[in-house]
């Protein structure tokens, strides 16, 4: 599923004071501190107290379990506001706006919500449904009038947004050409050794541009271009360059949102044949309930290689591909999320000796925690292997099945350098990844560990 991007274009710090400050300290009888003390809100005349910084933290099950409690949704929502967690406060917010449509309090606490997380057109879209109310005091509606001046005079939202990615990464990999155990190959039917390297280490550096345009109020259109040069340090194997196309539409129809795609790609590589290869799917998911989701993808892929003289046998790999995928993604509570997947694919070779079947199984839970974003998963992938590769033993098909289990962790180095990243954009990742497969030929028996860290940014170029 390829996401799309949220459109942000900022706002300054002065002038959400101004609309926090008159929304709620001269339209309101309410306090809304922004301190660590209490604060009051009046709805349907009855007085709710919002939590200080020293009252018990309320999660998301709570929410789940009690959608329409207005005291702990309003309490909810204000602690979710303190930590910038805007996306929840908003969905809590407008929950209780459809519960009580006729409270104009509510109604100018989303408001403030909106123009704090700049969505310029929810923010005048609630204005409209204020300015019908018919509690507003003359001071109200001069407020309002100022906020939808200013907001309209930011301009309607760009056509096309734009970005950039950077990154900067190293693999550090303690069997980069996945050596048997046992340090033996099987060759033409002998046993011999296995005698390549084990260490080595990649450095890689990658840029990429996005241009993303809306299509309505349910789609989108997302465009991007990628380059990406490895460098291997002992050996050349994983000297490249590789160029990226991708085309994407995130649309929706009924209850289910639907992503066609077209990817294109080619990898120079430095000692070997270049590679191409275009590939092309549908993927999709629904929600049922607040904490399930499911998903499903099919894909087809075509991939070339060029023969060259230092690969004579590249395009025996020449191959066709289908791959049908279905997930599902719960949700514990909101730090606390977890993923299942089943996979199936099928490679048709121009070598009738690499076509092969794959079916796949992986799980996978991720922890959102306010320092951090961990991610730990297992997988299990089947490999069926159709014909007998004579070069390396006539008398097995090969068969195996490798365990791959990674863990991932995020963080922004803004929270550690304040002055090197301000507004913590700059995100440091780590990674461990560790393969056992299990083969019936003794040359794809091996255990590969490998770790990786990486350094990544993305510009909003017109914001």
């Amino acid at each position: 599923m390829i996401k799309k991007k949220t459109e942000t274009s900022g706002i300054s710090l002065v002038l959400f004071s101004f609309f926090l400050i008159s929304l709620f300290l001269e339209t309101m009888s309410t306090v809304m501190a922004a301190d660590t003390s209490a604060s009051k809100i009046i709805v349907d005349g009855e007085e709710i107290l919002l939590p200080g910084s020293s009252e018990k933290n309320i999660t998301y099950l709570q929410i789940l379990q009690k959608p329409n409690d207005l005291d702990l949704n309003l309490k909810y929502a204000q602690q979710q506001g303190k930590i910038g967690n805007y996306k929840q406060t908003i969905a809590t917010l407008e929950r209780l706006n459809m519960i009580y449509p006729d409270n104009v309090e509510i109604k100018l606490y989303l408001l403030s919500v909106l123009v704090q997380a700049d969505s310029p057109n929810k923010a005048l879209t609630i204005i409209e449904d204020i300015k019908t109310s018919e509690d507003l005091t003359p001071e109200d509606v001069e407020t309002i009038n100022q906020i939808e001046t200013t907001l309209k005079e930011r301009g309607a939202p760009k056509l096309w947004n734009f970005y950039a990615d950077v990154s900067l990464g190293g693999v550090f990999n303690q069997n980069v050409n996945s050596v048997s155990k046992t340090r033996l190959q099987s060759s033409a039917d002998e046993v011999i050794g296995f005698n390549s390297a084990k260490y080595d280490k990649t450095y890689s550096e990658g840029l990429g541009l996005t241009a993303t345009r809306s299509l309505g109020e349910t789609s989108s259109l997302m465009i991007n271009t990628s380059f990406t040069n490895s460098d291997q340090r002992e050996e050349t194997a994983d000297d490249f360059e590789s160029y990226g196309l991708t085309l994407a539409l995130d649309t929706s129809l009924g209850n289910q949102s639907l992503s066609p795609y077209l990817m294109i790609s080619k990898t120079d590589y430095q000692d070997d044949a270049d590679s191409f290869s275009l590939m092309q799917g549908i993927g999709g998911f629904f929600s049922v309930g607040e904490k399930n989701s499911f998903s499903y993808g099919y894909s087809f892929s075509d991939s070339k290689n060029n023969r060259n003289s230092s690969d004579t046998t590249a395009n025996e790999t020449n191959a066709k591909g289908h791959g049908v995928s279905l997930g599902h993604d719960y949700l514990f509570n909101e730090i606390i999320s977890s993923s299942t997947g089943l996979g199936y694919s099928i490679s048709e070779a121009k070598e009738g000796t690499n076509d092969f079947e794959t079916y796949d199984l992986s799980f996978r839970l991720n922890f959102a925690f306010p320092w951090a974003y961990i991610s730990v998963g297992d997988a299990l992938s089947f490999n069926d292997y159709k014909n007998v590769d004579t070069s390396i033993n006539s008398n097995l098909i090969r068969s195996d099945v490798t365990n791959t289990f990674d863990l991932m962790l995020t963080k922004a180095l803004g929270d550690f350098f304040p002055s090197i990243d301000p507004d913590k954009s700059l995100f440091v990742n780590f990674s461990y990844e560790k393969i056992i497969s299990e083969a019936n030929i003794i040359n794809y028996d091996y255990i590969s560990d490998s770790f990786a860290v990486s350094l990544s940014k993305s510009f909003h170029l017109n914001k």
